[in-house]
């Protein structure tokens, strides 16, 4: 078996908290998952069983010594998920706190140059780069992405990178388009000309999706949120290269050199990630015989993103006697209706309808999905389109087709 079957999505629903209902609303289908996955039922009982623990690492006791090995099997973990087997796993405060500190790290460790990213970055890496490019004495250059296809493509990336790039920035997944970028590809334009250069990748709005793969993408740090991979709020998660770790940061004076942390972790919050990596170990254990646990991640990616294409296909060209967005009057998708580069996430417009409007109305009909307005945050992406605001539309492996057609039947109704 390669891709979730009805019956696989069954087990895989089992293991998620509030899967059909809102502990404060009641019934309703969840497509809001780019602001925020759904819970692993593993990550809450975690949570809970860690925070009653009084203890703290360092401490010369069997207790602390215990969390000392859970922390390290965390790391290891991470480190299989992201595939890094060099490097260091960062915990921090969050992931937009983890890009600021990689960005200003590695803008304040390298002389002179250029600071170089993409118009189609989320504010927490762009943020950091206009900051700290300033301090550090260096241009912040922006790649202009496609307005048609919602993508920067490793061939915009090659004609604006010069050799004096000391710092780049890439985003794996756009959290308004939905599109992935060729990440590979994007770092090897950029090693072409700028060999040096330290480049760090957002992959906030990726890892739900599955398919990390440092060793291929040749990059100096990678950070996600793990609220938004089926953990918990309050803690982000990153890699960093040895090279990156090398330079000087922040740092208690004495700590082992390339130490990253700041005080004392949750020992849970570690712990939970663990709970992440054991749930696509074992999704990829359904889907192939392979016993090598990098090997059933990989599997686990790829029908995440198999399943995940027939759900925002249905989306877009209908399911069963449903209409799609496509074929509905007014309605606009924001990157386009086929477009390859769609991870899991629909972002759309209706003529002479504000979104704020179609967010409510749908969220009375029980379906839960978000607004994205021309601001700090999305503005980037929706001004130039002309557009004040959109719809935003996200699924993940566990949503269903049923919770597609629910979508589309409340669509027609709202449009008429």
């Amino acid at each position: 078996m390669t891709t979730i079957t009805a019956e696989l999505l069954t087990d895989i629903r089992s293991k998620f908290a509030h899967v059909e209902e809102c502990p404060f609303t009641g019934p309703r289908v969840f497509f809001e998952n780019a602001g925020g996955a759904l819970t692993l039922n593993a990550v809450v009982e975690t949570s809970a069983r860690f925070a009653a623990i009084p203890d703290n690492q360092g401490r010369d006791n069997p207790a602390s010594a215990a969390l000392g090995e859970i922390i390290a099997k965390a790391r290891e973990d991470a480190a299989l998920f992201f595939n890094a087997p060099e490097g260091k796993i960062v915990v921090g405060e969050s992931g937009t706190e983890l890009l600021f500190r990689m960005v200003a790290d590695a803008c304040l460790g390298s002389e002179g140059g250029v600071v170089l990213g993409s118009t189609l970055e989320h504010p927490a890496s762009r943020s950091a780069c206009a900051r700290w490019s300033e301090v550090s004495g260096k241009r912040h250059v922006l790649v202009e992405h496609d307005d048609a296809t919602g993508v920067v493509s490793a061939e915009a990336y090659a004609a604006a990178v010069t050799p004096d790039v000391a710092v780049a920035t890439i985003l794996h997944t756009s959290p308004v388009t939905g599109m992935g970028m060729d990440v590979p590809a994007i770092a090897a334009a950029i090693r072409a000309v700028a060999p040096a250069a330290i480049i760090i990748v957002d992959g906030i709005q990726h890892a739900c999706h599955g398919g990390i793969d440092i060793t291929a993408c040749d990059v100096d740090g990678y950070v996600i949120s793990p609220y938004k991979v089926f953990s918990r709020h309050g803690y982000g998660l990153g890699w960093a290269s040895e090279r990156l770790s090398a330079l000087p940061h922040d740092a208690l004076i004495g700590a082992p050199a390339g130490s990253w942390e700041l005080g004392t972790r949750d020992t849970g919050a570690y712990a939970t990630f663990s709970d992440v990596v054991e749930y696509f170990e074992w999704l990829g254990g359904q889907l192939t015989d392979a016993t090598e646990p990098r090997a059933r991640i990989e599997a686990a990616a790829a029908a995440i993103h198999a399943h995940e294409a027939v759900l925002t296909t249905a989306m877009l060209q209908g399911t069963g006697n449903l209409p799609g967005l496509a074929e509905m009057p007014g309605v606009e998708i924001i990157g386009g209706v086929d477009n390859p580069s769609r991870e899991g996430l629909v972002s759309f417009a209706v003529a002479g309808r504000p979104s704020v409007e179609l967010v409510r109305a749908l969220g009375d009909l029980g379906i839960r999905v978000h607004v994205r307005k021309a601001d700090h945050y999305s503005g980037n992406v929706l001004a130039p389109l002309g557009k004040p605001d959109c719809v935003r539309v996200s699924l993940c492996h566990y949503n269903s087709e049923a919770e597609v057609a629910a979508f589309l039947s409340a669509m027609q109704r709202i449009l008429g």
